[in-house]
Order: structure tokens, then sequence, then C-alpha cells
């Protein structure tokens, strides 16, 4: 039997924690795993494209456990009533291969992808940052704005979408926190003027320009989020020329990231030696600085941490997905027999199952 966490426990485990507190445990515990970052067998996501979107796979192991994400970006999906991005995940143990954790990880992802840039961002912007701009704001944007209000102290947010019926979304939702002062802008130049912080999480599969140099004011930090596919950026890339970029993992991220834009020999910085102090994230005042952020899959084997350590339950739903066999060698027995003997009681297993912690 294995755990299964679906929509439905994450609706009521954040209505129970607040997103906020659940953004501030996920990136604690993406920290932790960065700071980790030798143990892991890492690789570029799998990726199958197609003319509307992509299907991915996203692996990765530390030695005793591993995980894989399935995730989808279709931008048009929206116009069919269905979400641009949706995802699940699976935990195994690697000794036995035996999954012990199956979840949804839609909203899961919207969580780690903020969790991620604010924690990147505490290390790359300026200390004293109070203003960003959020361009693009779709199923993410609350995400983004919830993290950088909670987590570095943004008192006021300059929003715009080419879809003002988003941008609306967003402001009626972000109205749980009046503390945060919420700015409809006219245009994308309009909403990063005087920006401390600009992030970008727009969904369309095009090489856009969301941002040109000329938007760019000295010490801005970039949280560019919406470039994460091959043919799909954000920024100009004389943007990137001027400032320090800061990458998850470098080989999928010069495939995937605003990086495609650059020759293989630009220099960038990988996101773990920022957190380990090996290298720093704004050397003064002035600088530029961009995170090129595409996601990885240490975040979502962090994700899949969290979730068993703060939703799995007492009374969790179990999945009967792997057999459980008296005799493992007889494994067309059990599936022709109708003798009960050949395989466990799964009604006795389904409340004596408990997660097996991971250890850091």
């Amino acid at each position: 039997m294995v755990s299964f966490i679906g929509t439905r426990d994450m609706q009521n485990h954040l209505r129970q924690v607040k997103p906020e507190n659940a953004i501030i445990n996920m990136a604690e515990m993406i920290k932790e795993d960065y700071l980790r970052w030798s143990l892991f067998d890492k690789t570029a996501r799998v990726a199958s494209h197609s003319e509307v979107g992509v299907i991915e796979l996203m692996p990765i192991s530390d030695g005793s456990n591993y995980s894989f994400k399935y995730v989808n970006g279709h931008p048009k999906n929206t116009q069919a009533g269905l979400l641009t991005v949706t995802a699940f995940g699976v935990l195994a143990d690697v000794d036995t291969g035996y999954p012990r954790l199956l979840s949804e990880l839609t909203l899961t992802t919207a969580i780690r992808t903020a969790a991620t840039s604010a924690l990147a961002a505490k290390y790359m912007a300026r200390p004293d940052s109070k203003v960003m701009a959020l361009i693009g704001n779709g199923a993410q944007s609350e995400f983004q704005a919830i993290a950088f209000h909670k987590m570095l102290g943004i008192r006021e947010l300059r929003v715009y979408d080419v879809d003002p019926a988003a941008t609306e979304k967003l402001i009626r939702n972000l109205r749980a926190y009046p503390e945060l002062t919420v700015i409809r802008a006219d245009s994308t130049a309009q909403a990063v003027k005087g920006a401390d912080i600009v992030t970008t999480v727009t969904a369309d599969k095009t090489n856009a320009t969301i941002l040109t140099p000329d938007m760019i004011e000295p010490g801005m930090h970039i949280n560019g989020v919406g470039g994460d596919c091959p043919g799909k950026t954000e920024l100009h890339a004389d943007i990137l020329r001027q400032a320090l970029v800061v990458v998850e993992y470098e080989p999928q991220s010069r495939i995937e990231g605003e990086l495609q834009q650059m020759p293989a020999n630009f220099a960038v910085t990988e996101l773990w030696t920022i957190l380990n102090g090996s290298h720093t994230g704004r050397h003064d005042a002035q600088q530029v600085t961009v995170f090129d952020s595409v996601g990885f899959a240490l975040e979502d084997f962090s994700a899949m941490r969290y979730l068993e350590k703060y939703v799995l339950q007492a009374g969790t739903t179990m999945l009967d997905l792997v057999p459980e066999m008296m005799d493992p060698k007889d494994l067309f027995g059990m599936g022709m027999a109708n003798n009960p003997s050949l395989v466990h009681n799964a009604s006795q297993t389904v409340n004596t199952i408990t997660a097996v912690p991971i250890h850091a």
C-alpha cells in the first residue's frame, strides 16, 4: 500500500496552516537540500515537446530516497477551462525501489516555486527592498506575492498582465493581506519603474521580451520564473549581459532558461553555492541580479519531504498500487488465484502503515 495525498488534502492543509507558513517551511526544506547538493544524483529533466506544450519528468535521488515529478505546461489550456500546469509526484525508497508516497504536485509546485524564488532573493536582492513588480498575474502570481511579502518584507506590489481579468483575480485574492499595498499598472514599464524586485511569471511558450534593458535600474533584482523550456524566454539578452546571473542547475538552465539566449561560455553561478556561502549573490547595492529560475527536481524532492512531514497524517488514503504477497516469487499465482492467503490483507494494513522519515 502506498500513501496518497490528493488535491483536497492540500486544500485542507493550506486552510489550516495558511499559504505563507507553507511557503516558509518549504523554503527551509529546499535550503536544507541545496546544502546537501553533492549527495544528489542530478540530471536535467526529460521533456516531450509538442506544438501546444510540453510534458516533463523530473527525477532525482540522494542515495536513500528517490523522487520524480510529472508536470506539463500547456499555455492554451485556459481557453478550455483547464490549468496551464498540472503535476503529480512519487517518493520512493532506494533500497527496495518501493514507492511510499504518491501525491498531487499542482498546488505544491506553486508553493515550492514561490519558496525557491523568495529564498534566492533573500541572498540576491538588496536587504532594503520594499517594492516589487509582478508581471504575469496568472495561477502562480498569488504564491509569488505572498512569498516575497512574508519572507522579504515587500510592502508595495505593482501588478500587470495583458489579461485584465487575471489582474483583477490577483487583487481580489490578495485582499486577505491588507498590509500589502497592491497597485494595478497600465503596462510592464509602469509596473517596474522604481521597483526593487521584478518578478516575471508569464505563461506563453514563446521568446517574448517582457523586460528590456531600458526598464532596468541599478540595484534591481529580477526573479525570472516564466522562461522554463526551450523557445520560451522573458528577458532581453542584454539584461543578462549586465547582471550577475544565478541558476539552479546549469546544464538544465542552459537548455531551458533565459540562459538559452547566451553563448556556452557565459558565466553563471549555481544557487547552491550562494546558499552555502562560497559565492555571493550580490557584490554591491548597484549591481543588477537575475535569478534565472526554471524549476529543478531537487526542489520537488524537498516538496515531497514537506508533504511527508507536514501533510501525511493518520488516516491518509492508501492506494493498492504495489502487490503485497505472501510469496514474492509467485506473481502469476497472485494474479490468477482466488486464494486470499497469497496476498496480505490490505484492510489490516491501511491503519498500520506509517511514513518512513527522510534523514537530511
